[in-house]
C-alpha cells in the first residue's frame, strides 16, 4: 500500500500513463465533461475536496509546462485567480467557451467539488529531463 502521494488509486493510475503533451484539466463540479477524455471524479460534497487541494496535490506529482484557464475567473472568482497566478505566472487565458472546447481534448479530467465558479485550469504536462 501507498504511504504518500495520491493515494486515490484511479487517479494515481491514471497519471502514470500521462505523457509530454498530455493535457489535464482540473475543474469545478459545474464544468461540463466532454466524452471521450480519462475522468476521475473526486467531488464529495459542495467544496470537498476543494480546486487547491487538488490542483496542489496534482503539482506534487506532475511536471507541468503550461497551464491554460478562462479568463473569467479573473472577475468572477478572485481566490481561484489568484491562486492560478501565484502557480502558473505565464498562465494563458481564454474565454470560458474555448477552455470548454480545449477541455475535449484532454487526455485526463480530474473534477473536484469546488463549489465557487471558473476554478478550471487545463494543464500540459511537461518531462522532468
Amino acid at each position: 500500500m501507498k504511504k504518500a502521494g495520491i493515494l486515490n488509486r484511479h487517479l494515481a493510475g491514471a497519471l502514470a500513463e500521462l505523457g509530454h503533451g498530455d493535457g489535464v484539466l482540473v475543474c469545478d463540479v459545474g464544468m461540463p465533461i466532454p466524452a471521450g477524455p480519462r475522468v476521475v471524479d473526486l467531488a464529495f460534497r459542495a467544496g470537498v475536496p476543494s480546486f487547491a487541494e487538488v490542483l496542489d496535490g496534482l503539482l506534487d506529482e506532475l511536471v507541468v509546462e503550461g497551464a491554460t484557464a478562462a479568463r473569467e475567473v479573473q472577475e468572477a472568482n478572485p481566490d481561484a485567480s489568484a491562486l492560478l497566478e501565484k502557480r502558473f505566472p505565464g498562465l494563458w487565458t481564454v474565454s470560458h467557451e474555448e477552455l470548454k472546447s480545449l477541455s475535449a481534448g484532454a487526455r485526463l479530467i480530474v473534477r473536484t467539488g469546488e463549489a465557487r465558479p471558473f476554478a478550471n485550469v487545463l494543464l500540459r504536462c511537461g518531462v522532468f529531463f
